[in-house]
Parts: C-alpha cells; sequence; structure tokens
C-alpha cells in the first residue's frame, strides 16, 4: 500500500535554525513541508471544521493557470456550497482518512488513492462523515472551453486501480499514472502521479510550455530548477514556471512519487483583444 505524506500542521521548536529549503524565484519556487504549519492555514467560506493550506495561486510572478490546496476536513465537516466560481473545474485527490462526494445525486466515497475529476459548473458537495480527521489535494483551474469539443464529464477514479505507463526505455524505473488519456481533447489539464524507482532520472532538462505543480506524495529526490539543485522530500512543493528547465534524480531508499498539475491540449491566450480603430 501507497504511503502518501500526510503530517501537516504543527510549529516548529523555538530552538529550530531559521535555515531552511523555501525558495521564491522567477522561475519555480520550493515550499518545503516544515513551513506547512498551523499559523499558515486559512478558512474557506461554506465551509465547516475544515482548514486548508493554499500552496499555489494565480499571482503576478507565481502561478497562473491554476490553485492547489491541502485540505483537512475534521469530523462532521465539509460544504455543501464547496466551490465559489462556475467557471472552475476541480480535482479532488485523497491522501488520508475518508470523505463523501456528492454530485449528480449520487454519493461516492473516496479514501487514501481516490480521485475526482469535477467539470466547472457542476454542483457536487463534500463530507466527512467518519470519526478521523481526512486530507485531500485540491487542484482548481478555470477551464477553457473549445468550439464543437464538449465538456468533459465528472468521474471517479482510485490510484491502486490504474496500472502505470512506463517511459520508454527505462524498464519501468519512471512511469506515469495516467487518470485521463492524453488525446481526449475535452481536457485542458491533467493531474497525474509520476514515479521514480530509486536511481532512476528524468535525463534531460525538461523545457516546455506546461506550468507545473508538483507535490512529493512518497520519497526524496535532487531536483534542477533552472539553473540550481533543490533537495526535496516527502511533504514539499514545486511550482514550475512555463519553460523553466527542469529535470531529478531519485534517491532512494524507496520511491519518488509526486502529484504533478500540468495545463494542456489549448491554444495560449494571447492576451485582451486590440482596440478596433
Amino acid at each position: 500500500m501507497t504511503n502518501y505524506y500526510k503530517a501537516f500542521g504543527g510549529l516548529p521548536p523555538q530552538n529550530q535554525l531559521l535555515t531552511g529549503r523555501a525558495e521564491f524565484t522567477n522561475a519555480y519556487a520550493v515550499i518545503p513541508r516544515g513551513v506547512l504549519c498551523d499559523i499558515v492555514t486559512s478558512q474557506l467560506p461554506h465551509w465547516t471544521n475544515t482548514r486548508c493550506w493554499i500552496i499555489a495561486r494565480p499571482l503576478s510572478g507565481f502561478a497562473e493557470t491554476f490553485s492547489q490546496y491541502i485540505v483537512e476536513v475534521a469530523p462532521e465537516g465539509g460544504s455543501t456550497l464547496p466551490e465559489p466560481d462556475a467557471s472552475a473545474e476541480a480535482v479532488l485527490f485523497v491522501v488520508d482518512g475518508e470523505v463523501d462526494l456528492t454530485y449528480d445525486n449520487e454519493r461516492h466515497t473516496l479514501a487514501a488513492g481516490g480521485y475526482a475529476y469535477l467539470p466547472a459548473g457542476l454542483a457536487w458537495h463534500l463530507q466527512n462523515k467518519t470519526a478521523n480527521t481526512a486530507t485531500f489535494h485540491w487542484i482548481r483551474k478555470r477551464y477553457e472551453p473549445v468550439q464543437d469539443i464538449a465538456a468533459p464529464n465528472p468521474f471517479i477514479a482510485r490510484e491502486q486501480d490504474i496500472d502505470p505507463v512506463p517511459m520508454p526505455d527505462t524498464d519501468g524505473k519512471w512511469a506515469t499514472t495516467r487518470f485521463v488519456d492524453p488525446v481526449d481533447l475535452r481536457h485542458d489539464m491533467h493531474v497525474n502521479i509520476v514515479t521514480l524507482q530509486p536511481g532512476a532520472v528524468i535525463p534531460f532538462a525538461e523545457t516546455h510550455v506546461m506550468e507545473h505543480g508538483l507535490f512529493v506524495l512518497e520519497g526524496k529526490a535532487v531536483y534542477r530548477l533552472n539553473q540550481n539543485w533543490v533537495e526535496v522530500e516527502a511533504g514539499d512543493f514545486m511550482w514550475l514556471r512555463a519553460f523553466c528547465p527542469q529535470a531529478c534524480y531519485a534517491g532512494g531508499p524507496g520511491p519518488f512519487r509526486y502529484l504533478l498539475y500540468k495545463n494542456v491540449n489549448r491554444h495560449p491566450d494571447l492576451g485582451p483583444q486590440p482596440h478596433a480603430g
């Protein structure tokens, strides 16, 4: 059984050194797990017994296409009005506990490894009916509709039921668990899980138009971000700007695994329309 990182919260002791691994640059950011403490949580409108860490949001010089939250829902917590933006699609990925997700008059129970895609405009709600706190990632993106292409349908999946797809010529040491078919043009974002076995590498500096959010679910690695090498471990989050060079070495002793967001399958926005005249 996969162990997803879930030990959020608390507060560092007064005798801890201040020096840490947090970085914020024009090309990337690293938010290490040690800074996800109690004092940086947010409460959300229409959510009860819930707190969250907002680890990415659209911001000048930072994420442009998405927001990402780590959400903790205590017993009897949740929301019947979770999403304030009718244009926002979402992915939920549960890492601990159990939640009930309801849409189209059907209730779905999601436990660790549970994945839900929720299209823009869908009425959904979420509750924790258990005696234990539940934790999930919530990734939100403004959906980009395309003429003559239908919007995607909601769906539920489990990581445990999906076979990872190995990258070519890697003997399965680098593989991706894909929840959406890459050629399905209804989808304008992918949220996958990437797994690298100990000693495996991304052997070139990927440099591409997709923006990334990477949350490390398990293991550790040395990651190349732009011109720097940084150490990352389970519980860390990385934001990578479009075209930020990126690669990594998986450090072991176990697999290095991360939840990966990227925007796909759409023409780049060319900005405001010019004024006529």
